[in-house]
């Protein structure tokens, strides 16, 4: 009878609930902590004084002014150039797909710096690139093509994964209905694949972005200073995360917290206005599904 007992006992669910919340809400913290206490840090370290004064430098101006359009001009390129990949490497099969597929991922994991180092001598003075890019007017070194090159290397392979899956998750049969009713190729691309499509490849834009306005490595090599020239025609300048390198690197610690921390607070509040896009539903997507 006790065996029979403890066999019942032992075939009992287990109530698991409560440790497994407390478990969530330790690990999910302790990323969260990682995440603020950086920032926290930045905003403690310069006055509310010194990052009033930062937002209204003109200096800071023109460099968050430069790393906006650029990265826009990225983003339009990976437009332009990302997503006919993504629509490549979806929907067609060719020899060395894979080694493709290899070369673009590979701009992720490279460390950047070594892509400045790549264009430094892909486009140094007598290289036919460089002969090139001079004579049709788009110089590289210390102008605003530069820094829209590096953006693009290293932030369009986000566009290029997230059409690529995005173009894939399409169910066939779809686009097979399409083509019966007779839609061409290009038709049925932009009236069904495309708007399919549309919500990832969103999301691979909006990280394009966010990796582009971010990236230093590369820009301290081809254009650790931009004069005006092409769709910049400021002061020159550089970009935000160039200025802030060198102000730390000079040794004016509460300068750079004041510059970085005016940046987090644009990029937080343009984020945020994500956010209360999906709320109110005039953005083309529903909530969560392009930011977590």
């Amino acid at each position: 009878m006790s065996a029979g007992r403890e066999s019942a006992r032992s075939r009992r669910p287990r109530r698991t609930g409560v440790p497994w919340l407390v478990l969530q809400l330790v690990l999910s913290g302790s990323l969260l902590l990682l995440f603020l206490l950086p920032i926290y840090a930045l905003f403690t370290y310069a006055p509310p004084s010194e990052i009033l004064a930062a937002a209204t430098d003109p200096a800071v101006d023109s460099a968050l002014y430069l790393t906006f359009l650029a990265s826009g001009i990225a983003v339009l390129a990976a437009i332009v150039f990302a997503i006919p990949l993504g629509y490549l490497l979806a929907r067609r099969t060719f020899p060395g797909r894979s080694i493709v597929e290899a070369v673009v991922a590979l701009p992720v994991v490279v460390p950047h710096l070594l892509v400045g180092v790549g264009l430094f001598f892909l486009l140094i003075p007598g290289t036919p690139l460089y002969r090139f890019t001079t004579a049709i007017g788009l110089p590289v070194y210390d102008t605003i093509w530069g820094v829209v090159l590096v953006m693009v290397f290293v932030s369009a392979p986000y566009t290029v994964l997230a059409a690529t899956l995005s173009f894939r998750a399409i169910d066939h049969r779809v686009l097979e209905a399409a083509r019966s009713l007779g839609a061409g190729p290009a038709t049925a691309f932009l009236t069904v694949s495309f708007p399919l499509a549309l919500r990832g490849i969103v999301a691979g834009l909006l990280l394009t972005w966010a990796r582009a306005v971010s990236e230093i490595g590369g820009i301290l090599i081809i254009a650790f200073a931009v004069y005006p020239g092409g769709p910049y025609n400021g002061p020159v300048t550089s970009t935000i995360s160039v200025l802030v390198y060198n102000l730390f690197q000079n040794g004016n610690l509460a300068d750079a917290a004041a510059v970085s921390s005016v940046f987090l607070l644009i990029a937080f509040a343009l984020f945020l206005l994500v956010r209360l896009g999906e709320r109110s539903g005039w953005v083309p997507w529903r909530r969560g599904d392009l930011l977590p």
